[in-house]
């Protein structure tokens, strides 16, 4: 990773100079090879272990970065407004697959082109956001796995009631800009309302939002469910820092909020979810149509729980809470 990230540094740096790595040698390079176009929703180090199991997994299939296949990275760094011209550049740059997650970037990437195959690691409700025709036959040029996000809040609010019996008052974290957060804000709703919690949306379309939304919060809420979203998970750090200034609990559907002193998550395992991924990747690049691939679930959850903000919190975790965790962080 590191090698590839370097080689992109240098060539970024020599742009314009006329000793630059000549463009017509790269496209040589290129076209003897299958190129991958991987736009990660996040930065690297927030999705490292993802990106590293989608490698890792493409190796164990018989393709290596460099020696019979290339991936030309790009990174939205949680922020949609740059989709649509890092899509462009890999369009242009006529990739053989572009893989990718998160429903803006599917969406965005389906407008971009209708002819190359895009494989999505996470997307949320595929058929209700027009990504595909139906699980079962995709068609099209789209296909991949389910996030699955709004189906997992009765059980995240589950947890969270058995975190805090008490609990009346949860704020749901949105983006404004995710096409799924109404759905989910309905369903967190109706789930909620028969246990007596009273749900309230909070809103944010950038990263300068989180601060006063949150703080605002305070008094108001006991616990803050954070939506699973680029945006989101690239300011974890901040959020839960600002969530616990609060006194809110927390809940995410990311194993990487936790391990950045979040209270809990539960959701799909994301390493796993590209793993998979890279399967699909490798049947299109060997003839496979996308449209013939069905979506697929995630099949492996994680529940994560940090007892070092739990402390912060003064919240004593039920022993049968823990016993049920995939990972407890002290």
């Amino acid at each position: 990773m590191r090698r590839r990230a370097l080689k992109r540094r240098e060539f970024i740096g020599l742009v314009g100079s006329a000793a630059a790595w000549p463009l017509a040698a790269r496209a040589q390079r290129t076209a003897k090879l299958p190129v991958v176009g991987f736009l990660g929703a996040n930065t690297l180090s927030t999705q490292k272990s993802s990106t590293d199991a989608f490698v890792q997994r493409l190796s164990e299939l018989g393709w290596t970065d460099g020696r019979n296949l290339i991936i030309e990275y790009r990174w939205a760094e949680g922020r949609f407004d740059r989709i649509v011209s890092l899509l462009a550049d890999l369009v242009g740059m006529q990739v053989n697959v572009i893989f990718t997650h998160a429903t803006q970037n599917v969406i965005a990437a389906k407008q971009a082109t209708s002819v190359i195959p895009i494989v999505f690691a996470a997307a949320g409700d595929p058929v209700g956001n027009n990504l595909v025709a139906s699980l079962a036959r995709p068609g099209g040029n789209v296909t991949g796995l389910s996030l699955q996000s709004i189906d997992l809040a009765g059980k995240r609010l589950s947890i969270l009631r058995e975190l805090d019996p008490g609990l009346h008052r949860l704020a749901f974290l949105a983006n404004v800009d995710n096409p799924n957060s109404p759905r989910e804000a309905v369903e967190l709703q109706a789930l909620a309302r028969p246990l007596g919690v009273d749900v309230m949306t909070s809103q944010i379309g950038r990263a300068d939002d989180i601060a006063p939304a949150i703080e605002a919060l305070e008094g108001r809420a006991e616990a803050l469910y954070v939506q699973t979203d680029p945006l989101m998970n690239t300011n974890r750090a901040r959020i839960n820092e600002l969530a616990l200034d609060a006194g809110l609990l927390t809940m995410s559907g990311f194993r990487e909020y936790v391990e950045a002193n979040g209270l809990t998550s539960y959701g799909p395992n994301f390493p796993d979810l590209f793993r998979r991924g890279a399967d699909y990747v490798d049947k299109i690049l060997r003839g496979a149509k996308p449209g013939d691939l069905p979506v697929e679930q995630p099949t492996k959850f994680d529940f994560i729980i940090n007892l070092k903000t739990a402390k912060a919190l003064r919240l004593t975790v039920p022993p049968s809470l823990l016993a049920r965790a995939d990972d407890v962080i002290e």
